[in-house]
């Protein structure tokens, strides 16, 4: 009985919002004038979650929502007094919400709580969208793309907002009437955040543990077939003068397709698929002994990419998507893109408790980087358990066909690389724990001993306080060639502790300290590595930040290791003992010009290091960012001094909602190089695009030319 009346209290608790078809027809132009939206239920009583969450929201807003067989609707009326203008980072799509105003749904059409979509759009009219996953605790993915229409209308007291979500564009299980969703509300010239259903001011706002319920008046049917197909052709001009490469030009072409085979499993295909677009990433003064895994930004590989890309941890993963289509050139001592020749990948909702991702990619021999064809393969499935935690097996393969040299696709039996491995993944119903355990076995054609690795996370999480723990164990052996293991033959333990006090105060908003170890041991428990931090954080009502750092680290070299820009080594079994200090200072981000400096001080190896990260930002809204990095590393070794740098300014000008140029400079004295990256995107259709991109790298020194491309691309969103 007890049990019984503690969910009806919960149930009578949980926000609910009706949704009804709509009466007539709707045009999307921010005047709510239709019959439909004057009928509709109302969701409003927004609660605050910044800068307190313990009161109702200062900003008014009301939200309403309709449907009809081929879209789903959103109207929103953001109420605003206050005078000013409304703080917008730039007219491109994709923003950040948490310094923009802005108003967004978010949308969980399972009703898991772990995976779901949140569509925003700014009082401008610039949109937003992206996937959430593993229940919203990292906030909201915004590089996956997709087709949806918006209109915003700004009055004197308010800002009004219309979406039309085709429901092609959602992943859903026709048949139900009940999805989860939330509302929040961005309001910078009130300093304020504010949702629907209340979110504690410890977790994103995104998290999905804090949703309404939304409910249908008749169940939700089958969208239909659902074919997209997105071909593109582009036109490559390049000089390689450091490898003495002629000038060359290629024309070229491809073709991606999205055929989605139920409403909530989708199929990708292409074809010679081609990445010319993506902006180069942003160059680091790396001065660790370990690689930097880059993020993804290629399309094909961004929808249900947490299905196959969150395995193991962040440097441990069995798979790593960025792997494909790049080699290893010894001569250059860098990673070269091979052409893909196609990819095909099944990905999406069996139904609420099951998720299915299988995925295959062929590439291209080539003979100039001593690489044979390869395919990669990857198997994931995930089982829902409990409210919000999962259990998750994967099969990662690279398989070798023919040769360097021969044209043939021959199975080559003894070149292969597999890793197969199952993920326990927590989330409490409430989300204040959460937390990982795997086990993963790589295979290979000579069976060697420790060829696995295993791990566990846990984390508590609550207003004022903040607990984790975690273990690593990776064998010497363990090899996962489809994706990024940092290092080997090690174990790890590394716990945390932070406490976070909200003083009544017009100025601060929180204050805490957080004690952090990190301790490596190899195999036979000998340490080799350990850290030990005390910081301080500081947090602005105002939205700045400061924060200080002490660190004690103790340093075995378990190889040679040669310091970036130095030719030395420092040898294998080298002891080191240092201690440092870092600052940090982020300004406030609502102001037109801010700024984030972070400096440190410290014992480094064998020597000294000063370090000097600073960003410049001033934005001319809404059309124009101008941003300026300068990043310096003054290293005092007993074989000499060196100061590496890296200076970056970018230009971002954004003429219209549709059409970008953004020009970005690396100058980057560890490499001995000048890098300019200057894009032209022209967005003439939805999610269709004309690129013009024009790339080159210098010497520092004397600005001679190494290399230079000139790259024009076109692609089209054909739905059927």
């Amino acid at each position: 009985m007890l049990f019984f009346s503690v969910a009806i209290h919960a149930q009578q608790n949980t926000p609910q919002l009706s949704i009804k078809r709509v009466l007539g027809t709707i045009t999307l132009d921010g005047d709510l004038s239709e019959s439909t939206w004057q009928e509709a239920g109302i969701a409003n009583g927004f609660r605050q979650n910044f800068p307190y969450d313990t009161g109702a929201s200062h900003a008014k807003t009301e939200v309403m929502l309709a449907y009809d067989d081929k879209n789903l609707y959103v109207a929103a009326i953001c109420f605003d007094a206050l005078e000013g203008n409304y703080v917008i980072q730039s007219l491109k799509r994709d923003f950040s919400f948490p310094i923009t105003d802005a108003f967004a749904i978010t949308i969980d059409p399972f009703g898991d709580k772990l995976t779901g979509f949140s569509f925003g759009v700014s009082p401008y009219g610039v949109q937003r969208e992206g996937m959430i996953y593993d229940g919203g605790t990292a906030g909201v993915s915004t590089d996956w793309d997709n087709k949806w229409y918006s209109a915003v209308k700004i009055k004197e007291d308010k800002w009004v907002i219309e979406f039309a979500i085709p429901f092609s564009s959602l992943r859903f299980k026709p048949g139900s009437q009940q999805w989860r969703v939330n509302f929040a509300r961005n309001d910078l010239k009130r300093n304020e955040i504010s949702t629907w259903v209340p979110v504690p001011r410890n977790f994103n706002i995104a998290t999905l543990a804090f949703t309404g319920e939304l409910n249908w008046d008749n169940p939700t049917s089958k969208t239909g077939n659902n074919v997209s197909l997105i071909p593109y052709l582009i036109n490559r001009n390049t000089v390689d003068k450091e490898n003495a490469i002629a000038p060359t030009t290629r024309f070229n072409g491809g073709l991606d397709a999205k055929v989605a085979i139920t409403s909530s499993m989708n199929m990708d295909l292409t074809i010679n698929p081609d990445f010319s677009q993506t902006e180069v990433d942003r160059q680091v003064i790396n001065l660790t002994r370990f690689d930097i895994a880059y993020p993804e930004r290629r399309t094909f590989f961004l929808e249900n990419n947490d299905l196959f890309g969150q395995f193991g941890f962040s440097a441990i993963r069995p798979f790593f998507s960025r792997t494909i289509g790049l080699t290893y050139d010894t001569k250059a001592k860098l990673y070269k893109e091979i052409p893909i020749v196609f990819g095909a990948r099944v990905s999406g909702k069996i139904n609420k408790n099951w998720r299915l991702g299988v995925m295959t990619m062929q590439t291209d021999k080539s003979a100039l980087l001593k690489a044979s064809s390869q395919n990669y393969s990857v198997v994931a499935i995930q089982r829902q358990l409990f409210t919000r935690s999962n259990i998750a097996f994967i099969f990662a393969n690279k398989q070798a066909f023919g040769t360097d040299t021969t044209n043939d696709y021959q199975y080559q039996t003894t070149q292969f690389n597999r890793v197969i491995g199952v993920d326990y993944n927590l989330n409490s119903a409430d989300s204040k724990w959460k937390g990982k355990m795997f086990f993963h076995q790589s295979l290979q054609p000579k069976v060697l001993p420790r060829q696995y690795a295993h791990a566990s996370f846990m984390s508590y999480n609550t207003t004022i306080l903040q607990l984790q723990w975690n273990h690593e164990y990776v064998g010497e052996n363990f090899n996962a060639e489809i994706g990024f293991v940092q290092r080997k033959n090690y174990w790890r333990i590394e716990p945390s502790a932070k406490w976070i006090y909200y003083p009544k105060s017009t100025t601060v908003n929180n204050f805490g300290f957080k004690i952090y170890n990190s301790t490596y041991w190899d195999r036979l428990f000998q340490l080799t590595d350990r850290t030990l931090q005390l910081i301080y954080d500081l947090n602005f009502q105002n939205s700045s930040k400061f924060s200080l750092t002490f660190s004690q680290d103790n340093v075995m070299l378990l190889k040679d290791f040669t310091v970036l820009g130095y030719k030395d080594k420092l040898l294998k079994g080298t002891y080191f003992s240092n201690r440092s200090v870092e600052a940090m200072f982020q300004s406030n981000l609502r102001k037109k010009l801010n700024a984030l400096v972070t400096t440190g001080y410290g014992e480094y190896f064998d020597g000294n290091r000063y370090k000097l990260e600073t960003g410049l930002s001033f934005r001319v809204q809404p059309w124009g960012n101008i941003t300026m990095n300068y990043n310096l590393y003054k290293l005092a070794r007993p074989t000499g001094d060196k100061n590496l740098t890296i200076i970056g300014p970018r230009i971002e000008i954004t003429v219209s909602k549709s059409l970008f140029f953004t020009t970005f400079v690396q100058y980057n004295t560890a490499i001995d190089n000048v890098n300019i990256n200057a894009r032209l995107q022209w967005r003439y259709k939805p999610v269709s695009d004309f690129y013009l991109v024009y790339t080159d790298n210098y010497t520092a020194a004397y600005l001679n030319t190494k290399n230079r491309a000139l790259v024009l691309k076109w692609t089209y969103w054909l739905n059927r």
